[in-house]
């Protein structure tokens, strides 16, 4: 008798937890690993968006957007990796102990990406337009309204984490005082005088842009140390014709004047002009959203890939706009037009900052070297970035691996008539450096 009422006892008090656990929230242990990259690379497309259409945004300032955007990105939804660390220690100025979530608790990792993005693209572009401030409340409201999670309490704690770590890692990024950047491109600055110096190479842009851009924090000292800059020197100026620097400069008149139709093309795809694409930087995290669409990565993975490519991409700006105003050597067309062929023009305009060395060598060397430390050296795609375009000819373009990719965007400069090949071969190896000491940031725990 005694045995038939303790089970009926232990059925009775299992009833009663069974109820309790009915009434109390339900306990998911969400990973973020259970859900797939799509938040992540729709939020990046939409950036890219705002970088076209929001006054200011030049190639370095919009590398700062997507580098502090992708950080923030992978801060939100690193608690729900579990053998994954914060980025708190191991990049410039970044101690941070208070991106903590409650113990016990469940977070839609989906949704605290969500609305981390979303809450750092207001931030990033305060002056954009109302229409792309409805882009991003729709693409906010998109996700919330499609979450697997039905339970209010994670929802709104999800968010709420969300919204935080967009607040702190948004006031990490003011201490770099590049805030408000893009409504400053063209500081007072003065310009070096001398034979082989930058001069102006349009008249509606007599100032250089981003002169001090130099002096922004990297996100690794290394990336924008002066051993780096010195270690890739543009060649001896001379305007002897068998001098090595007049035979470079004849070289990007000889292919201005032969272009064929692919160089042209090629050209014209990488060129990613301020105001029409999301510029160079950009381009590589569309690449990266590319890649990680085609391996139907998940969340923890993208986090990781694009918070490295972001910060690539701005140490890579950093240093290469160091290098520039450091040798603030003058272009192609401008010694061109003084010592070959006074009526030289290019397919491309001139971009209205120094040479060396090229800006889109540095940065897509640097993008392709995080992406081949996750995919591997022989990793094959193809880039549709532009593929919507009718401006040029977007069709996709397949390559066999990312230095080949990187080739391909740095060659363009050539043949756009921007830059010498000292600048484009000595941008891939300064860029890859980068690229590699950002892959090296150990995040395992």
């Amino acid at each position: 008798m005694k045995r038939i009422f303790l089970l009926i006892s232990i059925l009775w008090l299992g009833f009663l937890q069974s109820c309790k656990e009915d009434l109390a929230e339900p306990v998911v242990n969400f990973k973020t690993s259970d859900f797939n990259a799509d938040v992540a690379i729709e939020w990046f497309n939409l950036e890219r968006t705002l970088v076209k259409s929001t006054p200011g945004f030049s190639p370095p300032v919009a590398a700062r957007s997507y580098a502090y955007a992708s950080l923030a990105l992978y801060e939100s939804v690193v608690p729900g990796i579990r053998d994954m660390r914060s980025y708190s220690g191991l990049i410039s100025g970044y101690t941070n102990q208070n991106i903590k979530t409650e113990l016990g608790k469940d977070y839609n990792w989906e949704l605290v990406a969500n609305a981390c993005l979303a809450n750092m693209m207001r931030s990033l572009f305060k002056t954009t337009s109302t229409a792309n401030l409805d882009l991003i409340n729709q693409l906010e409201q998109k996700y919330l309204l499609q979450s697997i999670s039905k339970d209010s309490a994670t929802i709104q704690r999800s968010v709420q984490f969300g919204i935080k770590v967009a607040e702190i890692i948004y006031a990490y990024a003011k201490t770099d005082n590049k805030e408000e950047a893009y409504l400053s491109n063209f500081p007072d600055y003065s310009i070096p005088t001398g034979p082989d110096k930058w001069e102006p190479t349009s008249p509606t842009n007599p100032k250089p842009l981003q002169p001090y851009w130099g002096e922004v924090r990297p996100f690794l000292i290394a990336n924008s140390a002066n051993e780096l800059i010195q270690k890739y020197p543009p060649l001896p100026f001379s305007t002897d014709t068998k001098s090595l620097f007049y035979l470079q400069a004849l070289e990007v008149y000889v292919y201005s004047l032969n272009l064929d139709v692919e160089s042209s093309r090629i050209a014209k795809f990488w060129s990613d002009d301020p105001g029409l694409t999301g510029t160079p930087p950009g381009h590589s995290m569309s690449i990266a959203g590319i890649v990680l669409n085609k391996e139907q990565a998940d969340l923890a993975k993208a986090a990781e890939v694009f918070s490295k490519t972001g910060l690539a991409v701005h140490d890579a700006f950093v240093s290469c706009w160091k290098s520039k105003y450091y040798y603030n050597l003058l272009r192609p067309i401008s010694y061109i037009k003084k010592y070959i062929d006074p009526n030289f023009t290019t397919l491309l305009p001139t971009p209205p900052f120094p040479e060396h060395t090229s800006g889109h060598s540095v940065q897509t060397a640097a993008a392709m070297a995080v992406l081949e430390s996750y995919f591997g050296a022989n990793y094959s795609f193809t880039d549709n970035t532009h593929e919507s375009r009718t401006d040029i000819d977007g069709s996709p373009r397949f390559f066999s691996s990312f230095k080949a990719c990187a080739n391909e965007a740095a060659i363009s400069r050539l043949y756009g008539g921007i830059h010498y090949r000292h600048a484009i071969e000595r941008g891939i190896e300064q860029g890859t450096i980068i690229g590699n000491n950002i892959a090296d940031i150990y995040l395992k725990k």
